[in-house]
């Protein structure tokens, strides 16, 4: 076979490989620009190799000659045919170069196709849950009323990075308890004990990485495939996603001012209810106490087990924090789930369960399987935070700011909105609903998008029910924006139901 040699360019950053000169056609090949060059060039030339682009007997260009073409220096090339030579992809032939080695490639490997196929059951559920697409849909925009956001507080930040350094200097280098840092189990629960009537011993407690992490570790210990699991209607959408791939068969039960409405809980027994009652998502509701108690009984007498998702219990802004249903439980069926992703950061990642004795050692099992532990110094820093009362002190100046920009918020609604929509008015939480009046379903997606491209982030309620509602809703959310410029947000709401309602119905 006669030689085909080849000829190189550099250009707009990129090196490029022409086909040998006798074909009279050309190839380009690219550096990706990712990482040392040299192994830039190996990457280029591997995949050039093993697509076929470059035939077998190939001679490579002389490394003084390859380098000079490519701006690079003559030892990064000679790095990368080493390393070329070594794994068998080029031979040298002394005193003639650098050919590309026989591999037997027939027909040439070409990369492997993405898998058309889910690879198992659960990827195949969890590909066709129905997601909301609303993480990423207004970022970057002036006024974002994103709901689920933690308060934006840079004082915190500061008191949270010397927390983390002096946790630095003092947290051993080893895993941390699979449960959580003791320390921070036992803050835990005086907090619980203080705050949301919860007694619980730090050996029920767990810390996990967040409230999604201690749902899908529920799921893992209490579900099988084509288990029946109750869900409020509506719901948070993450919870719906974690149990719809795991296999679980959801069994919607309406939620209406006074929580899930209990007397229509199946009769046939699920395996497990999920409840947001001291503040219902997305609508509000507190869970009455006849109520609470009725679940209780109801799961007593059906066996089953109770996920508490108190997702943000600790603003409520006129009166103290109601106890959590985890404080009436005597027969221990409650799964609690609190998190301090919420109240201190979003990025923080930590949440804790307080679990019934009976499931301790299967959440154990499960949370090793998981990620064998929570992150050690943060688990140090935040037990500390809280000993030494930052945390509780962090709570009070939270609470207040918050229910000034809730305040503001539906101030400004009432200013600029006015009967056009119906606010459900529960002093709690970080976000407040809003009902469109004289809007469908298809109106509101038109504001929505009105809103956007002013600058202005709206979140339509309709995602977080299994059946549309029978009138659209908005869900905003009031913690990442200050006073000031929440009431400037309002104005520009108003300003776009003004726009809308000239439009033609």
């Amino acid at each position: 076979m006669a030689d085909r040699i080849l000829r190189t360019q550099f250009f707009d950053g990129h090196s490029s490989i022409a086909k040998p000169v006798s074909e009279g056609t050309d190839m380009f090949l690219e550096l990706d620009g990712h990482g040392p060059h040299y192994a830039q060039l190996i990457r280029a030339l591997k995949g050039a190799i093993l697509d076929g682009r470059l035939a077998t007997g190939t001679r490579l260009p002389p490394t003084r000659e390859f380098a000079r073409e490519l701006e690079l220096s003559r030892t990064t090339v000679l790095a990368a045919y080493e390393q070329l030579r070594a794994e068998g992809f080029i031979e040298a032939h002394t005193g003639s170069g650098s050919y590309v080695a026989p591999l037997q490639i027939d027909p040439p490997l070409l990369p492997a196709k993405p898998t058309v196929e889910p690879p198992s059951r659960y990827a195949q559920r969890a590909r066709q849950v129905r997601t909301p697409g609303i993480a990423t849909k207004h970022r970057g925009l002036r006024y974002e009323l994103q709901y689920g956001h933690s308060q934006i507080n840079p004082a915190l930040s500061g008191l949270w990075g010397r927390e983390l350094a002096r946790a630095a200097s003092y947290t051993p280098p080893y895993i941390a308890d699979i449960q959580g840092l003791p320390a921070l189990r036992k803050q835990i629960c005086d907090y619980l004990a203080h705050r949301r009537g919860i007694r619980a011993s730090p050996d029920q407690v767990m810390v996990v990485a967040g409230t999604q992490q201690a749902v899908a570790l529920t799921a893992r210990v209490l579900l099988d495939e084509g288990d029946a699991v109750v869900l409020e209607e509506p719901h948070y959408f993450s919870l719906y996603q974690a149990l719809v791939a795991h296999g679980a068969r959801i069994c919607p039960v309406r939620a209406d001012a006074e929580g899930l409405v209990c007397t229509e809980l199946p009769q046939v027994s699920p395996r497990l209810v999920c409840v947001t009652p001291s503040h219902q998502f997305p609508s509000g509701a507190v869970l009455s106490l006849p109520r609470r108690l009725e679940l209780l009984r109801y799961a007593e007498k059906h066996h089953c087990w109770i996920l508490e998702d108190d997702y943000d219990g600790e603003f409520r802004y006129d009166a103290r924090p109601l106890a959590a249903l985890r404080s009436l439980d005597e027969g221990d069926r409650v799964i609690y789930v609190g998190t301090f992703s919420k109240v201190l950061f979003g990025t923080l990642r930590l949440a804790y369960v307080v679990l019934p004795v009976a499931l301790v050692a299967d959440f154990i099992n499960a949370k090793y399987l998981s990620d064998i532990a929570s992150p050690g110094i943060e688990q140090a820093a935040l037990a500390h935070f809280m000993e030494d009362g930052g945390f509780e002190r962090h709570l009070r100046l939270a609470r207040k700011e918050l229910q000034a920009r809730r305040e503001a918020l539906i101030e400004g609604l009432r200013q600029h909105a006015g009967a056009r929509v119906e606010i459900t008015d529960h002093p709690a939480g970080m976000h407040v609903a809003v009902w469109l009046r004289g809007y469908d379903h298809a109106r509101a997606e038109a504001l929505i998008e009105l809103a956007h491209g002013r600058g202005l982030g709206l979140y339509s309620i309709t995602p977080l029910y299994l059946n549309p509602p029978a009138r659209p809703g908005l869900l905003l959310g009031y913690c990442g924006l200050p006073i000031s410029t929440l009431r400037e947000a309002m104005q520009l709401f108003g300003q776009c139901l003004d726009d809308m309602d000239a439009r033609p119905a």
